[in-house]
């Protein structure tokens, strides 16, 4: 392989990624500070180009780069590349949806036992010097029926932990017309709605999904249920999600994500009196966006698109 196949890497990864490709004769050139026309201008012949969120790859942007194959983005949500575009203009795209659904499998299942045994409340009331063991008596999640909505990498993970946990697991996800887990049945929204004590939202972000979970699903419940939502913020109607937190048609909520979230927490004027009321509210756990953010899985993210790109260029690995 020629020495002049250029990479572009404008948000920090992984080291491994650059080492594999070095490796095998790429030029990896690192910058996450320049504007797409400014980087296109200095690496025209870019071959690749390797982001998580920092651009947004519409086909304005990919058309600055006449010579690009693929782009790998470290992660697994496509929302910020125009995947139809590129798919076009004959450009790969790479994603790494595997390297994290482990970590995310274990935040959801740390997320859910917070919850419902109460962990932060009893946390901080001890830490008040209070020993009120009753008030913060919890309930067992073994024998509960998880509905996961959305039975891709990340909902299998979740699932394979709750079922070793003794729950009973359930999905829903239209693109799929049999489960890739025998333990785990696919049923329509209606069975999810009769069934389930904990909902798990792991879908990706579209017009089709934004604000899936509004009033309208939460109020179609038959239980009142646990959420939590670790995939995307504009997956959930923040409102809406109070409005029945204080109805009590939600026992509780876990949020790794907001819907006001951007790369940081930037809160809007219209969005600050439910923001206020999500840091006050007494049934909600908040992490910043960390589920598949972890030690292993920064390696793993990038080892998984290194792998893909070899095999792209069937240079084995």
């Amino acid at each position: 392989m020629s020495n002049t196949k250029k990479v572009l890497f404008i948000d920090s990864v992984h080291d491994v990624l650059q080492h594999d490709l070095q490796a095998v004769g790429f030029e990896c050139i690192f910058n996450d500070q320049g504007s797409p026309s400014e980087l296109s201008r200095f690496y025209p012949e870019a071959e690749g180009i390797v982001l998580r969120s920092r651009w947004v790859m519409n086909a304005a942007t990919i058309q600055l780069f006449p010579h690009l194959k693929w782009i790998a983005r470290s992660g697994s949500g496509l929302e910020n590349i125009d995947v139809p575009y590129a798919e076009k203009n004959e450009i790969k795209i790479f994603s790494s949806p595997e390297g994290n659904a482990n970590a995310v499998g274990e935040h959801v299942v740390a997320m859910l036992l917070a919850l419902t045994r109460k962990i932060t409340a009893a946390d901080l009331s001890v830490k008040q010097k209070e020993w009120l063991r009753e008030l913060h008596r919890g309930v067992e999640i073994k024998n509960m029926t998880i509905a996961i909505i959305g039975l891709g990498h990340m909902g299998r993970s979740v699932a394979q932990k709750m079922n070793a946990l003794g729950c009973n697991v359930i999905a829903y996800d239209k693109y799929l017309t049999e489960s890739p887990l025998d333990y785990v049945p696919l049923v329509d929204l209606n069975t999810i709605f009769e069934k389930a004590d904990v909902v798990s939202l792991h879908l990706p972000l579209s017009d089709e999904t934004r604000y899936f979970a509004n009033a309208l699903f939460f109020q179609s419940f038959h239980k009142t249920i646990y959420f939590i939502n670790t995939a995307r913020g504009q997956h959930c109607a923040t409102q809406d999600l109070l409005m029945c937190l204080d109805s009590h048609k939600i026992k509780g909520a876990a949020l790794d994500v907001l819907e006001f979230e951007s790369t940081q927490l930037k809160v809007e004027h219209e969005h600050s009196q439910a923001y206020h009321q999500l840091l006050q509210h007494p049934r909600v756990i908040l992490t910043p966006h960390i589920a598949g953010w972890t030690v292993e899985s920064y390696y793993h993210l990038s080892k998984v698109l290194s792998d893909k790109i070899k095999t792209f260029y069937s240079l084995g690995f």
